[in-house]
């Protein structure tokens, strides 16, 4: 049976409660989503808690997601009512993109102050994510400076802090903060892939395997290519393919060992661009 992946730690439950109290100080939520699992990184508990808030959407990561499904994703959020940006966080760019897209959600709000003689208010954001979804790597490149400390696992920041930048944002940093329960347990194994989830709390076969399956339905010749598979490996179960793999990599029977290989080598874009949590286009 697989194992049912949860990760709901203290400062996640003190994070929400500060979060609530100074959400009346902002103008404006920034909602941070893994490009590559859009539906799947989104906190229900965020949503909730943003409310009616002035909202933009950042679609992070997008350098490592399928570019197709992220257009589609993007298209969908804005059906939705979403200011939405997609961003790949290295770019040079990405204070100006920010902020512009911030002004463009808040353009109601600045036209009222406009109309009141308010001219050039700084915006004040609440940055808000789950773990590792690149809150701080964004938070650096905005304040051009490592002040958010960054690493290539959930729960690095732990707690909350105002930030400024250059171009008139005033930044609320939050920890990443994930759910209490998931209702369901591929929403597990999808944050476990990509990063999102401690990976001491989840068996490392078990989302090995998930990701199998995936690329089984849709991208099997990566794998094949990756690992050096004959060309009909996927004649096999998924079990099987994960033994093969195993030997092929020269970890004889060590499955766990070459499970932690095939995330490490995703997560690395490794195995190509993917979108796990997949959408269809809109007619």
């Amino acid at each position: 049976m697989a194992q049912i992946i949860q990760w709901f730690p203290g400062h996640m439950a003190k994070a929400f409660r500060l979060m609530r109290e100074n959400l009346k100080l902002v103008d404006i939520v920034f909602e941070l989503v893994d490009a590559r699992i859009p539906e799947s990184s989104r906190n229900p508990e965020v949503d909730k808690l943003i409310g009616k808030k002035p909202r933009l959407l950042i679609m992070t990561k997008a350098d490592l997601a399928d570019p197709e499904q992220t257009r589609l994703w993007k298209k969908h959020f804005e059906m939705q009512g979403y200011t939405v940006l997609v961003l790949d966080t290295r770019d040079p760019k990405t204070p100006q993109l920010v902020t512009k897209a911030a002004r463009e959600a808040l353009k109601a709000k600045k036209t009222a102050q406009l109309e009141k003689g308010i001219v050039d208010q700084p915006i004040r954001a609440l940055i808000a994510g789950i773990p590792n979804v690149g809150k701080s790597t964004l938070l650096n490149h905005l304040i051009k400076k490592n002040v958010a400390p960054t690493a290539d696992r959930p729960g690095v920041t732990k707690k909350i802090a105002w930030l400024k930048t250059s171009t008139k944002l005033e930044l609320l940093d939050s920890p990443g903060v994930l759910w209490p329960k998931f209702e369901d347990q591929a929403i597990g194994l999808r944050l476990s892939l990509t990063g999102a989830v401690k990976s001491t709390i989840f068996a490392k076969d078990d989302a090995a395997l998930f990701l199998l399956k995936f690329y089984r339905d849709y991208y099997p010749e990566r794998i094949i290519a990756r690992y050096h598979l004959p060309d009909n490996a996927f004649d096999q179960s998924d079990v099987d393919v994960l033994l093969l793999i195993t030997q092929k990599l020269g970890f004889k029977d060590d499955y766990d060992r070459a499970s932690e290989r095939i995330l490490n080598d995703l997560r690395k874009g490794k195995l190509g661009t993917f979108t796990l949590d997949l959408i269809e286009a809109q007619s």
